[in-house]
């Protein structure tokens, strides 16, 4: 029989239900970048000042779904010596101080190679309350579901504005936790504009599902914040902004991270406007 060790802190589906219809904030960072000992300080930042849910990218050499800020936030935490094992340990050592469930957002080769199922014990051992797997098409989904469950982890599962209404309806019946709604077509990342029919989408999905919807990829300004919150969804991925003052040198990244979350928590909870 197979015994495992849960660390407590809500699931991602108690989170939507504890907060009772109010939208979450779900700020991104990338482990490592600068260092893995900043991602720990910040991690604790985002948890005291408003984070409801946290999304720590894995870095990874190949990121497709992500934009250059991302990728070179990648780049720069493998260079600093992040492997797999090390994010682990950072992560084990902070997520028992934290409040705020965390999501660990990896490519699918890393999961790979280290076995699906030893993967996702891992994580499940140190406290990682959901994943996310961009690359991880929904034909190919079935297996990892199948160990996420076992283990406790909510698997979140993307659509794309691009998707066929037939593969929408697929995925809304198989994802747990929550459902990630992509803003808009190509990788993360800055900017203006989102994809038209976003508005519609989630609508369409809500017909086929209760399960919450979060949307992200170029949420930066609490302007697209109070935007997409109109649309209906029950959260909000912000990480590029978040991620690009950890690039910069020559900010005290604690004060700018603090900032940022305060502003956009606050954007979060504000009534929307007719």
């Amino acid at each position: 029989m197979k015994i495992i060790r849960f660390i407590y802190m809500l699931s991602i589906s108690d989170t939507f239900q504890q907060l009772k219809g109010k939208c979450a904030f779900i700020p991104f960072v990338t482990a490592g970048n600068p260092s893995l000992d900043t991602t720990e300080k910040i991690l604790k930042i985002l948890d005291e000042y408003g984070a409801d849910i946290i999304e720590v990218g894995l870095p990874y050499s190949d990121p497709l779904a992500d934009g250059p800020v991302i990728q070179e936030a990648s780049a720069r935490a493998l260079t600093a010596g992040a492997s797999f094992d090390k994010v682990i340990n950072m992560l084990e050592k902070v997520i028992p101080h934290l409040t705020t469930p965390v999501v660990l957002f990896t490519y699918y080769n890393p999961i790979i190679s280290k076995g699906p199922e030893n993967f996702v014990s891992i994580i499940a051992k140190i406290g990682v309350k959901g994943l996310l797997v961009p690359d991880l098409p929904l034909e190919e989904s079935e297996y990892l579901l199948k160990i996420t469950k076992e283990y406790g982890i909510e698997m979140i599962m993307l659509i794309a504005p691009t998707s066929p209404i037939s593969r929408v309806e697929a995925i809304a019946k198989m994802a747990t936790g929550c459902i990630y709604l992509v803003s808009s077509t190509g990788v993360t990342g800055l900017r203006d504009s989102f994809a038209i029919n976003i508005k519609d989408l989630v609508k369409q999905i809500k017909s086929f599902t209760n399960i919450p919807i979060i949307i992200g990829f170029g949420i930066s300004t609490a302007e697209h914040i109070k935007q997409v919150k109109k649309w209906g969804v029950e959260g909000i991925v912000m990480g590029s902004a978040f991620v690009k003052i950890l690039l910069n040198n020559e900010v005290d990244h604690s004060s700018q991270i603090k900032d940022l979350c305060i502003v956009s928590k606050k954007a979060v909870e504000e009534p929307n406007l007719v």
